[in-house]
């Protein structure tokens, strides 16, 4: 992690401002002015450090906590099953991979990440467990059956069987094992896979979630459903009390629009469904341009390859539109290599993206400190004079956004005039984040190079 050294050590931002005066700012180490402006982070143990161990990653959390992260996100734990050696195939739901640690390792990584007020969630796979788990043997009701009698494999995972949340002695087994965690390591929500599964009922869903909830009196539980509540499919899981579910049909569209051909009209109205579709929806929404699916399966997708150089700007619309954000482990470097997370392949630290890192710490900080940035707070799109340019302010905030392949100068309708800081710049941020004070009009013109983006703020 040595990339990071001189990073902290500059942990504030000289700013130069027009007339003379300047100020600094703080970019790194922020905290959030609300659990609305939060931040999380998806961290696979054994792919982080070099040692794929919890000792390991315990000592970077102090890196993770000067980068702005809020909430960590730990894919599964669990010792895996051995036909494919998939984190999502667990063999005992109360153990610990014995190739990243112990439990004893789990609480003092948790319990350092609480010192830094860090919070942890665990991945749950409820869905099914790994198909040499004891369970086939022990307690063969535990799973579902087709109509020959056997065991089934969910979606057709061979390495999996799927549970039967129709027994109540299934059921009692894996509340005993969402509880340890809470009551053994202290950990602070769950991550919860595949709830979209048509043979865990609703029903099921809310009554453990109440129970998770008031477990340990005065402890805040979290959960998120992996699962896009605003597909009509999943409607029903809106009723369960899940405090996020995935924005999985907006980063979707994101990614086929960069494949088939980028229209900046096309990405506005993929913005408006989004925004009226989570007005409908119950919870908090996670906002994210990739995760372990989309950089590993299908092939493997990098930003570079999921989006092309739209990455930059698209990354700049994940922390200042709509939701809470998502930083995959090594998206801050720029997602430099597809990662195999059956094998645990290492995060390449190495290969750093200073434009992309910059951006990143200057985006969280940002989202930290603007109350405007709060995971629903409202949007408006501001009328530009190049179709390829979006630009969108809340409250504040006003961020621009081009996905032009030329620079251009574009005016800006709506606005309002008076003293604004910049806080981003596509243009220098390579060097680091900077600063600059700004005295705009209602309608300002300005020059974006090409894939360029700026960020002001309004004081």
């Amino acid at each position: 992690m040595k990339y990071w050294s001189n990073m902290i050590l500059a942990a504030v931002l000289m700013l130069s401002a027009c007339g003379g005066a300047s100020k600094s700012l703080v970019v790194d180490s922020t905290q959030p002015v609300s659990d609305g402006n939060r931040v999380i982070y998806q961290m696979n143990v054994g792919a982080f450090t070099a040692e794929g161990t919890f000792q390991a990653a315990t000592k970077q959390l102090a890196r993770l906590d000067s980068l702005g992260v809020d909430i960590i996100w730990l894919m599964p734990i669990y010792p895996r099953g051995a036909t494919m050696n998939s984190p999502y195939a667990a063999m005992d739901y109360k153990a610990v991979n014995p190739r990243y640690g112990t439990i004893d390792d789990v609480k003092a990584f948790v319990a350092h990440a609480h010192q830094l007020g860090i919070k942890v969630w665990l991945d749950w796979v409820p869905n099914h467990v790994a198909q040499e788990n004891p369970w086939v043997q022990t307690h063969p009701d535990y799973f579902t059956r087709n109509d020959k009698g056997n065991m089934i494999h969910p979606h057709g995972w061979g390495d999996v069987l799927e549970l039967n949340y129709q027994n109540p002695e299934l059921v009692k087994e894996v509340n005993s094992a969402l509880k340890f965690w809470i009551e053994t390591c202290d950990i602070d929500g769950y991550r919860c896979d595949y709830v979209s599964s048509p043979t865990i009922p609703v029903a099921y869903w809310q009554d453990i979630i109440a129970q998770l909830k008031t477990l340990v009196p005065g402890k805040k539980i979290e959960m998120m459903s992996e699962t896009d509540i605003t597909d009509r499919h999943n409607q029903r899981i809106d009723s369960c009390g899940f405090d996020y579910d995935y924005a999985w049909s907006f980063q979707g569209s994101m990614a086929r629009l960069c494949r088939r051909g980028f229209n900046a009209d096309t990405l506005k109205s993929i913005c408006q469904r989004f925004l009226d579709k989570s007005a409908k929806v119950k919870n908090r929404r996670m906002v994210y341009l990739t995760n372990h699916d989309q950089n590993y399966n299908d092939g493997g997708n990098t930003l570079r390859k999921f989006y092309g150089e739209n990455r930059y700007g698209l990354t700049v619309l994940e922390f200042t539109f709509y939701g809470m954000p998502l930083i995959y482990n090594g998206q801050e470097i720029g997602d430099p290599d597809t990662l195999n997370y059956f094998t645990d392949a290492k995060v390449k630290w190495q290969r750093v993206d200073h434009k992309m890192l910059n951006t990143v710490r200057t985006l969280i900080a940002l989202h930290h400190q603007q109350p405007a940035l709060a995971e629903s707070a409202p949007v408006k799109f501001l009328n530009t004079s190049c179709s390829d340019v979006l630009a969108w302010q809340r409250d504040n905030v006003v961020v621009v956004v081009s996905f032009a392949d030329y620079d251009t100068e574009v005016t800006i309708d709506g606005i309002e005039a008076g003293n604004y800081q910049q806080w981003l710049n596509s243009q220098t941020i390579y060097n680091g984040p900077s600063l600059t004070k700004n005295s705009l009009p209602a309608s300002p013109t300005l020059s974006l190079e090409a894939k360029g983006y700026a960020v002001y703020v309004k004081q």
